[in-house]
């Protein structure tokens, strides 16, 4: 909000609102390259309509691999409109015109899934927990597969009965679900992990690798319940959002207090918080005293004092005292339940990284099967390889031919650092602005509210005409009393201060950049900054000495005008964030240079760059002028990101690169506007954000580059025939773990930028 002062006030751009400037248990699997966009959620349009909309939980969907058979069995589905997968949870969204979902139910049934509908949106989902049996049947496929290979080893021979019998119990008991799958991508003509493995393992058998065959859908089984865990990891930090604010309230009912579900309770209602107790809903406080810990909003642990009239938040922990609550919102309209709905549904936003992952994706497997299959054919009848190494090399290859690794760890490292910013106090939309932040080497900063504390203060009335100080306060507050902005404020609270009543104003109209003008006591007044006196012709000699004696004390001054005289000058001053200079510093060490876009004239806006350390500072903006800054600095090759309030900052913080809103928890507009919202004012944070995307950056090119290394190795490791079907099953687990485990670091926290 470009309305700061003494940042502002010389200009008092009064722009109040435009500028101040299958049901199975194996919880999971590999997932074949060939199904792209492997983030979550991902939306899927397929049609027009959509008026309802309802959430189906699906065990068995936790990749792409699933989401394309999903898609093709509802694709051509009278009254489905839209679908979006979220993976993390293993939930769809159904967008639809359908009196019932059993069509849309029994379709997801043919290919091998069970759907749930779930009845509370915005509940977490509970994933359930794999059956004993599961595990036991899989613990002795794998003693199976085992005793097929000592068999074969200690007889020397892979094709005897007693080592294919063992084999064959190992599939019958734990690979029929894999088989399973397979046979429905091929039904379905659908190129997955499942049909590459079953091409694999009946591939192996043929040419008498039962050992191997076994061995290779134990490990693959192996795999999908390694990565089930690695992803319900990940939902967990989604699910410890959603634990933050309690799932019950004491509402008042009848003079009484009862307990009911957060859920149920309106808006207006009447809640009570008593010491050590979470605030289950928005509000303000009606009666009492306490501290509150907002960490879950704002990430920082210190108690802020609350009393009567003060804002809280769901989540917030009430420290001291009882309080009494007028809740201001449901309990899905929290700017809690904003934060946690934002993590959830970050995924939707596609980085550039993960635009990579989806186009490397869609052209890798089907390569590589190619690759494979003229390999078999080609080498045999060069007479390079026998037809059985030949066939044997190229099983491997199909088992290469699944980028599981980078498929499964995108979505896991970028769902794991949002959701540790988030409790940080860091709300980022997705993970397009996550990787855009990591490049930002540029960052303009608005004024008031984001360098100053955003509460200006008149220090000073100066009387230019034959009007004294109070009747220009009256006239001024006039003009101001209908608005929102930290100058009418200070405007106000001063008149206010003085015991002064003022006149009803008409005709108010404003002016982005310059003021507020109306009729007061039937003369035609206009209050604003002195680009409005110049424009106006009332910018005389006297008014020019007052304007600069104001601006070289640091201060900024409102003129108040009737027609081309200046009636008086309102000086007003606001304090910088003690916490300010020291932040700059830190984006500084970072290497990111630092603009200050003001409406104030020029002196003012360099008084202030120079206490806050801003390297480069431009005053007397409009809001366009803005525009045309951020504009120049991204073409002279900076990648610029903008901080602002989210509202008054709209048209500069869409049009940078990065838009950064300030103070956040109270404005919906904020998160509505820009990329990232510091859910407090602490500017320190600035810092954080851009360390923290750095480094979820660095943790994401490390995963791509283990991932295809080892592919790359493993490709050629085959076609020298050095490579076995369980070792390229057994790589290609290890590096779906490592790079998932990778990523689940980013889960423990914000590291401070130093």
């Amino acid at each position: 909000m470009e309305a700061a002062l003494p940042a502002q006030a010389a200009g008092h751009v009064h722009e109040h609102g435009h500028d101040h400037g299958h049901d199975h248990d194996h919880g999971g699997k590999a997932c074949s390259g060939h199904d792209h966009d492997a983030e979550a959620p991902r939306a899927v349009s397929l049609g027009e309509g959509g008026r309802q909309q309802a959430r189906l939980h699906i065990q068995a969907m936790d990749c792409p691999t699933e989401a394309k058979l999903i898609e093709k069995a509802l694709g051509g589905m009278t009254g489905v409109a839209a679908l979006e997968f979220n993976f993390i949870e293993r939930v769809l969204l159904v967008r639809h015109d359908l009196p019932n979902l059993d069509g849309v139910k029994q379709a997801i049934a043919k290919v091998g899934m069970k759907a749930v509908e779930l009845s509370d949106a915005s509940a977490p989902v509970e994933q359930p927990k794999v059956s004993r049996r599961s595990n036991w049947l899989l613990a002795l496929s794998g003693l199976a597969a085992a005793g097929s290979e000592g068999v074969a080893w200690l007889s020397g021979a892979d094709q005897g009965w007693g080592s294919a019998a063992l084999a064959l119990a190992s599939i019958l008991l734990g690979g029929i679900p894999t088989l399973k799958k397979g046979w429905i991508a091929l039904s379905t003509r659908t190129l997955n992990i499942h049909f590459l493995m079953s091409v694999a393992v009946i591939g192996a058998m043929l040419i008498g690798q039962w050992p191997e065959a076994a061995m290779v859908l134990f490990l693959f089984a192996i795999a999908e319940r390694l990565e089930a865990m690695s992803l319900a990891r990940a939902g967990e930090a989604v699910k410890a959002l959603m634990s933050l604010a309690p799932e019950t309230a004491w509402l008042q009912s009848g003079g009484e207090w009862v307990e009911r579900p957060a859920a149920e309770v309106a808006p207006g209602s009447r809640v009570r918080v008593r010491p050590g107790e979470r605030v289950p809903l928005d509000g303000r406080i009606e009666q009492g005293h306490s501290a509150f810990n907002e960490a879950p909003i704002t990430g920082e642990s210190l108690p802020v004092d609350k009393s009567p009239g003060d804002a809280v938040f769901a989540g917030s922990i009430n420290g001291s005292g009882v309080v009494e609550v007028l809740t201001t919102a449901a309990a899905n309209g929290s700017v809690l339940a904003r934060i946690i709905d934002t993590v959830r549904n970050a995924q939707a936003s596609k980085a550039p990284t993960q635009r990579f992952i989806d186009r490397f994706a869609e052209v890798y497997t089907p390569v590589v099967l190619a690759a494979a299959l003229l390999f078999a054919v080609a080498t045999p009848l060069l007479g390079w390889l026998s037809w059985g190494e030949a066939i044997y090399n190229a099983l491997v290859m199909l088992v290469i031919a699944c980028p599981c690794a980078l498929v499964i760890a995108t979505p896991v490292t970028v769902v794991s650092a949002l959701a540790s910013a988030a409790k940080h106090g860091l709300l980022i939309k997705g993970g397009a602005p996550l990787e855009m932040a990591a490049r930002i080497d540029a960052v303009c900063f608005d004024k008031t509210g984001t360098l100053t504390e955003g509460e200006p203060q008149v220090t000073e009335v100066v009387a230019l005409a034959d009007a004294d100080q109070d009747q220009l306060l009256r006239w001024a507050a006039a003009l101001d009393a209908h608005s929102t902005h930290p100058l009418a404020k200070a405007v106000l609270a001063a008149a206010s201060a003085r015991g002064l009543s003022w006149p009803e104003a008409e005709q108010v109209s404003e002016q982005a950049g310059r003021g507020v003008s109306g009729l007061a006591d039937g003369r035609k007044l206009a209050l604003g900054s002195s680009r409005l006196a110049r424009e106006q012709g009332a910018l005389s000699e006297g008014l020019r000495a007052e304007l600069s004696r104001l601006e070289l004390a640091g201060q900024g001054a409102l003129v108040l005008l009737e027609g081309e005289r200046a009636l008086g000058v309102i000086a007003v001053a606001d304090r910088i964030r003690p916490e300010a200079p020291a932040a700059l510093r830190q984006l500084a060490k970072l290497g990111v240079a630092t603009v200050m876009l003001s409406g104030d004239n020029q002196q003012v806006a360099q008084a202030v760059a120079a206490k806050t350390g801003i390297v480069e500072a431009h005053g007397g903006l409009l809001p366009e002028d803005k525009l045309e800054r951020i504009v120049r600095l991204q073409a002279s090759g900076k990648t610029v990101a903008m901080v602002g309030d989210g509202v008054n900052d709209a048209p500069a913080l869409a049009r940078a690169d990065l838009g950064i809103a300030m103070g956040a928890a109270g404005s919906d507009s904020a998160q509505e506007t820009a990329g990232v919202a510091l859910m407090d004012d602490k500017l320190a944070k600035l810092a954080d954000l851009l360390s923290h995307a750095r480094r979820t950056s660095r943790v994401l090119k490390v995963n791509i580059a283990v991932a295809l290394l080892t592919k790359l190795v493993f490709f050629g490791l085959a076609m020298f025939g050095l490579a076995s079907l369980w070792m390229a099953v057994f790589a290609d687990v290890g590096t779906s773990l490592v790079v998932i485990a990778n990523g689940l670091r980013l889960a423990r926290g914000v590291r401070k930028a130093e």
